[in-house]
């Protein structure tokens, strides 16, 4: 009896344990609409196979309103959260070099060569849009199912 006991709370940690590794790290995550308050769990909609998350039920329908307005940043956030992952370079969709990573909006980013590090280096505060634009994220990140 206390071996089915000990084998059942041992399969319920680790069900507990497998959901909590496929949710999104919302650790210091901000809000895409209002970057001063912080990303919920509760507060998200899907977006390009993944989820985006909000501070509060407002912001989910201001960014219906105009994604891509609003899609560097919801892009930055899939990344940031550990949803997309990148497989190219975001500029040229080439082959990736290790040697080439920088930090861009938070997160770690490699390119295929040091012309395209150079771009996105010069760009300082729009490297982000640079990066992940629509068309950047497209060339360069998937996002994991």
């Amino acid at each position: 009896m206390k071996s089915y006991l000990f084998a059942a709370v041992g399969c319920t940690l680790c069900l507990a344990v497998s959901l909590l590794a496929a949710d999104p790290k919302l650790e210091g995550v901000k809000c895409i609409m209002n970057p001063k308050a912080a990303a919920k769990a509760d507060k998200s909609v899907d977006y390009k196979g993944g989820k985006v998350f909000f501070c509060c039920d407002n912001c989910p329908k201001a960014f219906a309103k105009d994604t891509a307005k609003h899609a560097t940043q919801a892009n930055l956030q899939l990344v940031t959260t550990g949803q997309a992952k990148q497989l190219h370079c975001p500029l040229s969709g080439g082959e990736l070099n290790p040697a080439t990573k920088i930090k861009v909006g938070g997160v770690d980013v490699c390119f295929c060569c040091e012309k395209c590090q150079a771009k996105a280096t010069e760009a300082k505060d729009a490297a982000v849009e640079l990066v992940f634009s629509d068309k950047a994220f497209d060339k360069g990140f998937k996002v994991s199912k």
